[in-house]
């Protein structure tokens, strides 16, 4: 297969799983970290090691000039890009008044302009070529909301309203565009959960655990499949029944 996955915020984590569960699937795999470098380059030693064709990328998806210079690098490197997982987020828990301007701002900066950004840059060869996916990775926060994560909770809703609507813009370019929203996940963003808070999440979860990487991983590679090519603007819940 010459088809090139880029994976953002690919270093660890879903990303980390996600590039994995794409190169079994042949993809040839362009991973964007931000600051996770030592990570990101260990992991593409394995990928290579595995027979994947594989780079890394340092980037800010919040900056539009990085993206595109990135952008430019990644075509030059494999020629086209055939999927694209915009999976780079930041969360916060603080009470509603305590959110400053700049916590606002940065929530969004990351977790809707990077996927604006991305999506601005590489779409075009995929609309060139009249063939692309696109996977946004939400939350369950942004379908259900989250107390003390309003700015978290509204950005991810902003997600799947992207998602949505681009879904319907590129459908005709045979560009299909979906989105992943998982529940609690065994990831860095959740590592402050103490043995008490994880007893109490996992009581709450239908199937009585927390979901991994791997869970989310999955799905993705699904909807990266010629098996999810008729599907686009929708969204996938990956959160073991807690949110119905």
């Amino acid at each position: 297969m010459n088809d090139t996955a880029v994976i953002t915020g690919a270093s660890r984590g879903i990303g980390r799983a996600a590039a994995e569960a794409l190169a079994k699937q042949g993809f040839r795999t362009a991973l964007i970290y931000r600051n996770s470098g030592t990570a990101a380059e260990k992991l593409v030693s394995q990928l290579r090691e595995r027979g994947t064709d594989a780079e890394c990328y340092a980037c800010d998806v919040s900056s539009f000039s990085q993206v595109k210079d990135v952008s430019e690098k990644i075509l030059r490197r494999f020629g086209r890009v055939d999927v694209l997982v915009n999976n780079a987020g930041i969360s916060q828990i603080r009470l509603f008044t305590d959110i400053t301007e700049k916590d606002w701002d940065r929530m969004f900066d990351v977790n809707v302009k990077g996927i604006f950004n991305c999506c601005r840059h590489f779409l075009p060869q995929m609309i060139s070529r009249k063939s692309g996916k696109i996977i946004n990775i939400s939350s369950m926060w942004g379908i259900q909301g989250a107390s003390c994560e309003v700015h978290y909770s509204a950005s991810k809703a902003a997600v799947i309203g992207f998602t949505k609507a681009l879904a319907q813009e590129v459908g005709p370019s045979g560009i299909t565009v979906n989105c992943v929203a998982p529940g609690v996940i065994d990831t860095d963003m959740n590592a402050e959960l103490n043995g008490e808070d994880r007893k109490r999440l996992s009581d709450e979860i239908p199937l009585e655990r927390i979901g991994t990487p791997g869970d989310v991983a999955d799905m993705i590679a699904f909807l990266a499949s010629e098996k999810a090519g008729y599907i686009t603007g929708q969204v996938f819940g990956v959160n073991g029944g807690m949110v119905l």
